[in-house]
């Protein structure tokens, strides 16, 4: 009987065939490493998949990762290579690690965001939302969400072309499930940017939940910093309608049919302030206009990425711009996880800061509006 060292798996080549030559990435889901074909010497991602905690081989999320990734092919979205494996041996007890092998792309938007050498012009902004609305209209024509919109999942190439990234949260939905709700989890998308029919319990959503995710991400292009950073689910809650007005009927007809709303001690009273909390950083009305219809707080209400491509502020002068030639002046790659720890902003039980434009150079805070 041959040994599980000697066993061949013709369609899932070894990782040794590429080279390692800086992590770029951490989180939950693994590492992120940067690596170059030792043959063709082009420059990869890989992605490790997790198998610690499996008792049944493969880990769910990243054959649902994969999966959609197959399915998704689009300028906006970023190109799965291939599935390698590290070999089985007694060293690592018989236990093949598994990399998905992704494009590399040179920056993530949270990594340049965070470098104040880096400076956008209104017409670069528009050029990144537009592929960014652009990558979310083509996803959700496929019937897929993202639920992990952040800045540090949209990923830029040198040359300036947006991919969105990290599909590990990502799933298939559908419209129509003869009439019965989806029961999906509501455990989803990075608080900061989780928008609030999910803090309020809902199951059955769709992709108006990328959509809010989308416009944290453009108020940040201007800010720098993520808008809204509770530390809990109701302090976020907080913020959200300190800034988009108070949850009530009026604005939002079905909300009562939230158990969490009557529960959880929401402001009442707060105006909706988004223009003027935003204006001191975002001189374009345009602009300002589509980040409220973005941040709008009845998902059925919210802008989607057709109406939003559609949206004035891409079609009004300065017009999008390529980044390429932005983007040619740094030389070094910037990614979240490269970049200096940022502090948050005010705690639960602090007075919210005023929002105070443009931070000098060294300083990689977080400031709530």
């Amino acid at each position: 009987m041959s040994k599980i060292e000697d066993l061949e798996f013709p369609y899932c080549q070894d990782v040794n065939k590429y080279e390692k030559l800086a992590k770029i990435g951490q989180g939950t889901f693994g590492e992120v490493f940067k690596a170059r074909d030792r043959k063709t010497k082009t420059l990869v991602a890989l992605k490790k998949v997790l198998m610690e905690n499996e008792k049944e081989g493969f880990p769910i999320t990243a054959l649902r990762e994969i999966k959609i990734l197959q399915l998704l092919k689009n300028e906006n979205v970023v190109n799965l290579i291939e599935i390698c494996r590290s070999k089985a041996t007694p060293y690592n007890r018989f236990k093949s690690t598994f990399y998905l092998v992704f494009e590399f792309c040179e920056h993530d938007l949270a990594g340049l965001l965070s470098n104040s050498n880096v400076k956008f012009t209104l017409g670069e902004i528009k050029k990144v939302m537009q592929q960014l609305l652009n990558g979310l209209y083509y996803i959700h024509s496929n019937k897929v969400l993202h639920r992990d919109m952040k800045a540090a999942n949209i990923l830029i190439t040198k040359s300036g072309q947006l991919k969105l990234a990290d599909f590990g949260l990502a799933r298939a939905f559908s419209i129509n499930n003869k009439g019965q709700p989806m029961r999906y989890t509501n455990r989803v998308v990075t608080l900061w940017y989780r928008p609030p029919e999910l803090l309020l319990g809902e199951r059955d959503y769709g992709p108006a939940i990328d959509m809010w995710g989308a416009g944290c991400i453009m108020a940040e292009m201007w800010t720098r910093s993520p808008i809204m950073q509770g530390d809990t689910e109701q302090r976020q809650l907080q913020l959200i309608t300190q800034l988009c007005g108070s949850i009530t009927t009026k604005v939002w007809p079905d909300v009562e049919k939230y158990e969490l709303y009557t529960k959880m001690e929401l402001p009442k009273d707060q105006k909706r302030k988004v223009k003027d909390r935003l204006k001191a950083y975002i001189k374009d009305q345009y602009a300002l206009d589509l980040l409220d219809k973005l941040l709008t707080l009845d998902p059925t209400k919210r802008i989607d990425g057709d109406r939003a491509l559609d949206h004035d502020f891409f079609w009004t002068d300065p017009r999008p711009c390529e980044l390429g030639k932005m983007l040619s002046q740094h030389t070094m790659s910037m990614f979240e996880y490269l970049a200096p720890p940022r502090r948050r902003g005010a705690g639960p039980h602090q007075q919210q800061p005023v929002a105070k434009p443009a931070a000098s150079m060294d300083q990689h805070f977080d400031r709530i509006f």
